[in-house]
C-alpha cells in the first residue's frame, strides 16, 4: 500500500481504537499488505487524562482491547480500488488505466454466501442470473455475460468450477468493468467480453489465524466453516492454511434442498528472491428440486405474474450434482531488483450430472405451459498456464515497466443428452409429473476440445514524477475448437487485440484514466439452410473472432478509508446478420449492438463508525445496426443502484447493524420490446456483535433478514440467445440468517 494509505489509516482508525483516550510511545497503527488486512503490530497505552499515572486496570485491558479492536476491524465490510489485473500484475486502483475492484473475505464471512453469486449481490454494476436449464450462475456486467466457465483464479482461466463457485475458499473476489482480452485473453467459454471475475486464493497471513464458524439459513440449512493458517521457519518463510466448509439442508423454497463441501489447502513460501506457492482444492455442490428458470414460448402477450416467494414448480426428481478438484502452482523469480520472471500452472477437472425439468409458458395469464425433462452428464478436464517477465527501466525521462509472456489453454469436455416431455403443467400449480423412462441415465461421450494459446506484451511509460501512465501493447490469440456433436465443426482462427490506456494523477489521491481495449470470443457461427434461408452460401460456418470493442474514461478517489470511481463507457458488439446478395445470402457480422453506460461506486467510512459500499450503474443497450433496429436488449435493466450500510453502534461496544438495499430496473423479455418485467426492490438489515469470551478469545455473533418484506418478483429476464424470448428467473423469498466465529 501506498505511504498515504498507511498514514490515512493511522490517523482515521485511531477512534475505533480508544475513544476518548490518547496515544503515548510509538505509533500504533502500521498497514500491510498481506491479505488485505490491517493489524496492530505495536503495544498499545493507555495514559490518564492528566498524564500522571497509569491506572493500573487499564494497563490489564490493555492486551484484551489490542485483541477486540483487531477482531473488529477484521469483521468490516471493505471494497477496495485496485487487484490482480491479469498481466499487469497486482496494481492499486488510482494507477490503473481501468475500473477494478475487490471484495474481501471478511464480507463472505459476514453475509454467509454460500455462492459467487450471492457475494456479487453487494456490486450495483453486476447482477446474476441463473444459465439455460440448470442452477450454474451467470453474472451480467455492462450487459454482457460471464458464465462460470470464464471466471479466473489467480489471474488464470480455465481452472474454476464450472457451474457454482463456493466462495468461502477465496481471500478476494474481484471485479473488472469493460473488455480484458489484452489483461486476461480469450475466455475458454466465450464470454467475459464486458468485464471479468477473478478470485484469489487464501493464503497464511503475518500472523496466525485459527477461525471456527457455524452458521445456519432458512429453512433447515445448518454449516460450518475451518479457517486455519499459520507462517513459521526462518523469517516466516513457509506458508500453509486449510479452509474447509459446508452446508446441508433445505433452503427458503419449498422442496428445494442444497448441500456443499468445499476444501482448500494452500502453502507458499518464499526467500528474498523468490515465492512459490501451492494451492489444492475440492468442491461439491448439489441443488435437489431447485427452482430453475421459466422459459417463455413465443406467441405471448403478457408475462406471467410471480408465483408466490416461497413456491417451486420443479419436480422432485430433480436434482443435480457437481464435482470438481481443481489447483495452481505459481512461481516467481527476482533476477535482479528490475527484472521478474513468473510462470502459473494450473488444472481442473471436473463431474457434473443431473436430472433437470424446464417448464415452458404458453399462456401468461394463466401459467399454463408444459414440461419437459432431461438427464445431462458433463466431464470436463482444462489445463492452463501462463508465463512471462516484467521489467522496471529508464530511458531518458521515461520510466517503462515492460510485460512479455505467453500463455495457453487445453480443455477437452464429454457430454450426453437424454430427454423427454413431462406433459401440462402449470408454474402455479405444477402438480406431479412422473419422470419418463426416456429420461435415464447414459454415459458422457466427447463433444468439445478446445485449444487457446496467445503472445502479448505491453508498455507502461510513466513521467512528470510519474503523475502521468501511458500503457499500450497486444495480444496475439489463436483459437482452435472442434466440436464432435451433432454436426462435427473445426474451427481455426487468429486475431491481435491492441490495448491503450492513459492514468493521469491529478493528485496522490485523485487520477483520472482512459482506455481504449477489446473483447475477443469464437466467431459467430452462420444458421442452417431452411425456408427463410435457402440460398445461404455460407451456411453453418464460423465467421472470425468477433471483437468487442470499449472506449471508457473515468475517474478515481482513494484515501485509503474511503474511495470513490465514476466511469462513462461504449462498448460495440458485432452481431449475426444474413444479407442478401442478388440470389445469395451471406452471413455476416455486420449487425452491432451497442452498450453504453456510466458506473458510480463508493466505498468505505463516511463519518467516524458509518460504512457504505454501492453505488449505481446507469446502461443503454440496443441494436444500432441490423434486425429490431433501435429496440433495447433483453434483460438488460436500464439502472441498478445497490447499499450496504455498516454503523458501529457507540454506546454497546461491540455491536454493529446492517443493511442493503438493491433496486434493479424492468427488464425487456423479448427482442420485440413488447414484453417486459417491471422494476423491483429488496431489503435486507441484519446486526453482528463481537465480543471476548475469554481474555484471547473473540466471539462473533451474527444475525440478519434477506428480502425483509418478503417481495415476489421476477428478477431477470436474461437470455444468451438473441433470437428468442428471455427466460425468468424468480427472486429468493425472505431467509433468515444466523452464524457466529470464534478464534481458537
Amino acid at each position: 500500500m501506498a505511504i498515504s494509505f498507511r498514514f490515512s489509516c493511522r490517523t482515521a482508525g485511531l477512534w475505533c481504537l480508544l475513544a476518548g483516550s490518547t496515544l503515548a510511545g510509538n505509533p500504533v497503527w502500521a498497514a500491510g499488505d498481506e491479505g488485505g488486512e490491517h493489524s496492530v503490530k505495536g503495544p498499545i497505552k493507555l495514559s490518564d487524562r492528566q498524564g500522571e499515572k497509569t491506572d493500573a486496570r487499564k494497563k490489564a485491558e490493555a492486551p484484551r482491547e489490542t485483541i477486540l479492536v483487531k477482531a473488529r476491524r477484521r469483521e468490516r465490510m471493505e471494497v477496495k480500488l485496485g487487484g490482480q489485473a491479469g498481466v499487469l500484475g497486482n496494481k492499486k486502483g488510482l494507477d490503473l488505466p481501468f475500473n477494478l475492484r475487490s471484495y474481501t473475505s471478511s464480507m463472505i464471512l459476514n453475509q454467509q454466501s454460500q455462492t459467487l453469486g450471492q457475494v456479487l449481490q453487494n456490486d450495483p454494476s453486476v447482477r446474476t442470473t441463473y444459465g439455460y436449464g440448470n442452477f450454474s450462475e451467470t453474472f451480467i456486467i455492462r450487459g454482457l455475460p460471464v458464465y462460470g466457465d470464464d471466471v479466473a483464479i489467480n489471474g488464470l482461466y480455465g481452472i474454476s468450477p464450472r457451474q457454482l463457485i463456493s466462495p468461502q475458499l477465496y481471500d478476494s473476489v474481484q471485479v473488472l468493468n469493460g473488455a480484458s482480452a489484452f489483461i486476461n485473453g480469450a475466455a475458454p467459454g466465450g464470454t467475459s467480453v464486458g468485464g471479468n471475475i477473478n478470485l484469489q486464493f487464501k493464503h497464511a497471513e503475518s500472523e496466525p489465524v485459527a477461525r471456527l464458524t457455524g452458521d445456519y439459513t432458512s429453512k433447515g440449512q445448518g454449516g460450518g466453516s475451518l479457517d486455519v493458517g499459520r507462517r513459521f521457519g526462518k523469517d516466516d518463510q513457509f506458508g500453509i492454511r486449510f479452509n474447509a466448509a459446508g452446508m446441508d439442508g433445505q433452503t427458503s423454497i419449498s422442496g428445494e434442498r442444497r448441500h456443499s463441501v468445499a476444501l482448500g489447502l494452500d502453502t507458499d513460501w518464499h526467500n528474498d528472491n523468490t515465492r512459490i506457492s501451492l494451492d489444492i482444492n475440492y468442491q461439491n455442490q448439489n441443488v435437489q428440486q431447485g427452482r430453475g428458470s421459466v422459459v417463455l414460448n413465443s406467441g405471448l402477450t403478457t408475462v406471467p405474474r410471480p408465483t408466490r416467494p416461497g413456491h417451486n414448480w420443479s419436480q422432485g426428481w430433480s436434482y443435480e450434482d457437481m464435482h470438481y478438484v481443481f489447483g495452481l502452482l505459481n512461481v516467481e523469480h527476482d533476477l535482479n531488483s528490475h527484472v521478474t520472471l513468473y510462470g502459473s500452472f494450473g488444472g481442473m477437472t471436473g463431474h457434473e450430472e443431473g436430472n433437470y425439468d424446464t417448464v415452458y409458458v404458453s399462456d401468461g395469464r394463466t401459467g399454463d405451459g408444459f414440461g419437459y425433462g432431461s438427464y445431462i452428464p458433463y466431464q470436463q478436464t482444462n489445463e492452463s498456464t501462463r508465463g512471462g517477465v516484467r521489467a522496471h527501466f529508464r530511458t531518458g525521462f521515461l520510466k517503462h515497466e515492460v510485460n512479455a509472456g505467453g500463455s495457453a489453454l487445453w480443455s477437452e469436455a464429454s457430454t450426453g443428452y437424454a430427454g423427454g416431455y413431462l406433459g401440462s403443467t402449470n408454474i402455479y400449480s405444477p402438480g406431479i409429473q412422473e419422470k419418463p423412462d426416456s429420461i435415464h441415465r447414459i454415459s458422457a461421450t466427447p463433444s468439445a476440445k478446445t485449444q487457446l494459446y496467445s503472445l502479448f506484451f505491453s508498455d507502461t511509460m510513466s513521467f512528470w514524477h510519474d503523475r502521468i501512465a501511458v500503457t499500450s501493447g497486444f495480444r496475439y490469440q489463436h483459437i482452435l475448437q472442434n466440436s464432435y456433436q451433432y454436426t462435427p465443426t473445426h474451427y481455426s482462427r487468429d486475431a491481435i487485440t491492441p490495448v491503450v490506456g492513459l492514468v493521469v494523477h491529478a493528485s496522490r489521491h485523485v487520477s483520472f484514466y482512459f482506455n481504449r481495449v477489446e473483447g475477443l470470443n469464437q466467431g459467430l457461427q452462420a444458421p442452417a439452410k431452411s425456408s427463410l434461408y435457402p440460398n445461404l452460401v455460407n451456411a453453418q460456418q464460423f465467421l472470425a473472432p468477433t471483437r468487442t470493442v470499449q472506449y471508457e474514461v473515468g475517474g478515481k478517489y482513494d484515501i485509503g478509508r474511503f474511495s470513490a470511481s465514476l466511469a462513462f463507457y461504449r462498448l460495440d458488439r458485432p452481431t449475426g446478420l444474413v444479407e442478401d446478395y442478388g440470389n445469395e445470402q451471406i452471413f455476416k457480422a455486420s449487425g452491432r449492438q451497442r452498450n453504453q453506460g456510466i458506473e458510480l461506486n463508493l466505498n468505505g467510512e463516511i463519518i467516524k463508525g458509518l460504512r457504505f459500499n454501492g453505488g449505481s450503474a446507469l446502461i443503454q443497450a440496443k441494436q444500432v445496426k441490423g434486425d429490431y433496429l433501435g429496440n433495447k436488449a433483453v434483460g438488460i435493466p436500464g439502472y441498478t443502484i445497490n447499499g450496504n450500510l455498516e454503523y458501529d453502534v457507540p454506546f454497546v461496544k461491540g455491536l454493529t447493524l446492517t443493511g442493503r438495499v438493491t433496486h434493479t430496473g424492468h427488464q425487456w423479455v423479448n427482442v420485440q420490446n413488447s414484453l417486459k418485467i417491471p422494476n423491483w426492490t429488496t431489503y435486507d438489515l441484519g446486526a453482528r456483535y463481537t465480543f471476548l469470551m475469554t481474555p484471547k478469545r473473540p466471539v462473533t455473533f451474527r444475525f440478519g433478514v434477506e428480502n425483509l418484506t418478503n417481495s415476489h418478483y421476477w428478477a431477470s429476464s436474461y437470455t444468451a440467445f438473441s433470437s428468442v424470448n428471455g427466460y425468468l428467473t424468480q427472486g429468493l423469498p425472505r431467509t433468515f440468517k444466523a452464524s457466529f466465529s470464534t478464534d481458537m
